[in-house]
């Protein structure tokens, strides 16, 4: 009985459209992507994005379905108010890059575009350790963000393309 309600939860959800957090489609020619000029941290999302996918990050553009070179990726912070003792209250972290999408006989599919990200968040100086974790965590969504603005972006392109 206990397999029974497994197997028809299991169903029901798949049914529903249900899918893993963080679980995106993918496009057969976004199954293998060559990242181009992109920094480590931005690579990495990448990784994570593409595994429940099946996709991987080719090894050269030759073997991708697509290649996505990155421009001037900048990231940074600013002071957004201050406290009494002049100390930050208030930090905008940015996040800024150009990109463009090619096949990998070099047709360009998405000219240069940019993607920027922007987060505020409150610098509690009583909590100098833990804002300090907060900051890696907001950096890493600002990463798996500009990740799916660029996969919605390209499925986008690749879809009007197969029509």
């Amino acid at each position: 009985m206990k397999k029974l309600v497994v197997v028809i939860i299991a169903v029901w959800l798949s049914a529903c459209g249900y899918h893993l957090r963080g679980a995106m489609d993918m496009p057969e020619a976004l199954k293998s992507v060559y990242l181009e000029g992109a920094s480590i941290p931005l690579r990495e999302q990448f990784k994570r994005a593409m595994r429940p996918a099946s996709g991987k990050l080719a090894s050269s553009p030759e073997n991708a379905g697509i290649v996505i070179r990155v421009f001037g990726e900048n990231s940074g912070q600013r002071v957004l108010s201050l406290n009494e003792r002049g100390r930050s209250n208030e930090l905008e972290l940015y996040y800024r890059f150009d990109y463009e999408l090619a096949t990998a006989d070099n047709t360009p599919l998405i000219t240069r575009q940019p993607i920027e990200i922007k987060r505020e968040y409150f610098n509690n100086q009583q909590d100098i350790l833990a804002k300090g974790n907060e900051e890696i965590v907001i950096r890493n969504e600002m990463y798996q963000q500009a990740v799916r603005a660029i996969v919605d972006r390209s499925r986008v392109v690749l879809d009007a393309r197969a029509k």
